[in-house]
């Protein structure tokens, strides 16, 4: 791991998406986080796997489906308000549909 990436589930525990590692963990290991890199998507089947700034992550979690786009690593778990900034909200493209709201 490098300075511009960082396991998975280390990233979905800090922008908040789990609220613990171990959750993370289990997510990822479910095969439920699809990753798509330089344009490839591929089902992430370890939690050390890598992700870096620009990559889009797609899971389901509580019955919905999240589509984003890691915008920064993070240093830490902090409120949500710093959890929100690690990430952009591809709902918004339409292009994944969660279904009503």
């Amino acid at each position: 791991m490098s300075d511009d990436s960082i396991r998975v589930d280390i990233w979905l525990w800090r922008a908040r998406f789990a609220k613990t590692r171990g959750i993370a963990a289990d997510l990822v290991e479910r095969g439920a986080v699809r990753l798509t890199h330089h344009g490839k998507q591929t089902r992430l089947d370890k939690p050390s796997r890598c992700v870096h700034p620009g990559d889009d992550l797609t899971f389901a979690l509580n019955g919905r489906v999240n589509s984003v786009r890691i915008q920064a690593l993070g240093e830490r778990r902090g409120p949500p308000a710093e959890a929100r900034a690690l990430y952009a909200d591809l709902a918004g493209d339409k292009s994944i549909s969660a279904g009503p709201d």
